[in-house]
């Protein structure tokens, strides 16, 4: 698996020749403890979740204290593992903008990047404190522990990152660029502190300003998704009123540490451990020995195989490099287009993304409340509908082709192949029917989806070495805590907004549209499709769900329904050009052109957008399983 699950981009410019300042720190040596303390803590993880199962469905007598020793473990991973993103240069941007200002502006644009950041962080370092002693005087029921333990680690991981961000701006900025950064931040804050009793006075007018307006102007200016919302609300309380920012530490708290999320890190690890045995390439060898000799066969198998893959890793980005190493050789010596292949490839991603184990609806369920037994049973039939609208798209494309000369492979070669395949086949489905029947939650099926892939690969598929797992447990820990920072501010940003008072008025303008909950719907389809390509998936929905999922309650929309074209709407913007950063995460691993795949990719998106529409139109699409 590739170190992002979908639109991360580097926080380090590329273009921009690093500034190395005598007083630079190197903190390579400095990560390694830590970067070994999230491996341990999530070899923890995993072994306290398996004894948890055993003990409750071997031995029926569930252990009380792990799903304590977990939350907390769990929160420690997320802020260690954000530190080691902002070291590792891997918290998710939107660098379309930053990309095209020129070149003797970028260093400068780079600087109050890492100077705004900074002072979120610095703003937040005294709240988060008062924090853990708030939380101090609470102790877990098993355990007997502080609750302070806990929530220490957001304290312990905003001051790490704060070095972080110090040493890198060291080395990266000059002098010049990082005082003018600094100066222009400073007289910012200043000035709103000047004028706080006018913003006071305006209202939700404040919303467009700091939530919207300074949100969308951290965004192009390259700042990473999780700050430009924390800075966001943090300016909107600080500048607006009288709400003290440790409510923001609390949302955080609130955002990060449901348990229902421990499911996210392991399932990045299962994407890991799919790549790093080759469980996926079986599988693909086995799609193309079946159905690679038809008509558009290959295109089937790439299809095909996402939708498998996806059923495992639960990541597009782990879906994307697994599939398209092991097809593109032979599709390209069929004679098809690398544009076309790339196409293909980012528009079935988009519509494996609602196969489970997806981590998109964990993080959904979790936010929005909604089953997560519920949605991976509907996301697994509305996948079918998106996965039907591209094959018959590819199979038109392919009406002229050739396949006289591809020879199909004899009974014996695709027993051998179904062989192989057989162990990494039987693992989507038995996620699915285990956490669609309720027979064990999505974090313990993921645990042991973990250690049944682990076992398989190290006795059929070759296994992995020490180093290799080590890595890929730091690796975990890195994205998780990119993921789930997000998640927290965003959080805290979608309580900021609902407090404000807007939520009521927009529920107000959109319960009253002409075309009752179908006006709805369509409204919902545009706006994911927009915050899609701008924010990425997993930005979209947390700051959107609290607010959205409400109104559609009240105009008798299901929530498993509303789910579905919401995700489904959001992938499908995941991947428009021009502004779709998933767009260009498939140009690189498919090693195309953006240029020529932006005009292969529309038929595709075109036939994911009339499947989007079929399925907003028809709930029973998306609820008959239920």
């Amino acid at each position: 698996m590739t170190s992002r699950d979908t639109t991360t981009s580097e926080f380090n410019d590329a273009q921009t020749p690093p500034y190395e300042s005598p007083l630079s720190l190197d903190l390579s040596r400095w990560m390694m403890p830590i970067e070994a303390l999230c491996a341990t803590l999530m070899v923890s993880i995993v072994l306290m979740l398996f004894g948890g199962v055993i003990a409750r469905y071997v031995f029926s007598h569930p252990v009380g204290w792990i799903d304590e020793a977990v939350s907390i473990t769990f929160i420690w991973v997320a802020m260690l593992g954000a530190v080691l993103a902002m070291h590792r240069n891997e918290h998710l941007r939107l660098t379309m903008f930053v990309d095209r200002i020129p070149a003797q502006w970028r260093g400068l644009i780079h600087a109050f990047a890492l100077v705004a950041i900074s002072a979120f962080l610095i703003g937040l370092i005294g709240p988060s404190i008062e924090h853990v002693e708030s939380e101090w005087m609470v102790t877990s029921p098993a355990l007997a522990i502080p609750s302070g333990v806990r929530v220490a680690a957001i304290a312990v991981g905003m001051i790490l990152m704060l070095l972080v961000i110090g040493a890198y701006a060291l080395r990266t900025v000059s002098k010049k660029n990082l005082f003018i950064a600094i100066i222009g931040v400073g007289l910012f804050v200043t000035f709103c502190f000047g004028i706080a009793p006018q913003l006071n006075q305006l209202g939700m007018i404040n919303i467009l300003i700091f939530l919207c307006g300074l949100v969308f102007f951290c965004l192009v200016a390259g700042v990473p998704i999780a700050f430009c919302f924390g800075i966001g609300v943090m300016s909107y309380l600080a500048f607006t009123g009288n709400v003290p920012l440790v409510v923001i530490v609390g949302r955080i708290d609130e955002g990060m540490g449901n348990i229902v999320l421990v499911s996210v890190p392991i399932f990045v690890l299962l994407g890991c451990v799919l790549d790093a045995t080759g469980m996926g390439k079986a599988i693909v060898d086995f799609l193309a020995s079946m159905i690679g000799h038809v008509k558009a066969g290959m295109s089937y198998v790439l299809l095909a195989a996402l939708f498998i893959v996806s059923g495992i890793s639960g990541s597009k980005v782990s879906d994307m490099a697994t599939v398209a190493p092991a097809l593109f050789p032979e599709m390209r010596r069929r004679g098809n287009k690398q544009s076309e292949m790339v196409a293909l490839l980012a528009t079935g991603a988009a519509m494996a993304d609602t196969v489970p184990p997806s981590i998109v609806l964990i993080v959904l369920g979790s936010v929005a409340g909604v089953s997560i037994a519920g949605l991976f049973e509907s996301g697994f039939f509305v996948a079918m509908v998106l996965l039907l609208a591209l094959l018959v798209l590819a199979r038109w494309k392919a009406r002229n082709e050739v396949t006289g000369l591809v020879k199909r492979p004899s009974l014996k070669a695709i027993g051998r192949l179904a062989m192989i395949a057989a162990p990494a086949l039987v693992l989507p489905f038995l996620i699915r029917s285990a956490v669609g029947g309720g027979v064990a939650t999505a974090t313990e099926v993921s645990t042991l989806a973990v250690l049944y892939a682990m076992l398989i690969g190290q006795v059929l598929y070759g296994g992995i070495g020490w180093k290799r797992l080590y890595g890929m447990l730091v690796e975990t820990a890195a994205l998780s805590g990119a993921i789930l920072l997000i998640l927290g501010t965003a959080s805290a940003m979608a309580w900021a907004i609902t407090q404000s008072g807007a939520v009521q008025h927009l529920s107000a303008f959109l319960t009253t549209l002409p075309g009752g909950w179908m006006a709805f719907m369509a409204v919902t389809v545009v706006v994911f499709l927009i915050l899609g390509c701008l924010l990425e998936g997993l930005p979209a929905v947390l700051l959107l769900a609290p607010i959205m999922f409400p109104i559609a309650k009240k105009l008798g929309i299901h929530e498993i329904h509303y789910s579905m074209v919401i995700v489904c709407a959001m992938n499908v913007g995941l991947m428009m050009p021009p502004i779709g950063v998933g767009f260009y995460i498939a140009c690189r691993i498919g090693d195309a052109k953006p240029d020529d795949v932006i005009i292969a990719i529309w038929p595709y998106i075109a036939a994911l957008l009339v499947g989007v529409i079929i399925i907003a139109a028809i709930p029973s699409l998306s609820t008959f399983m239920l």
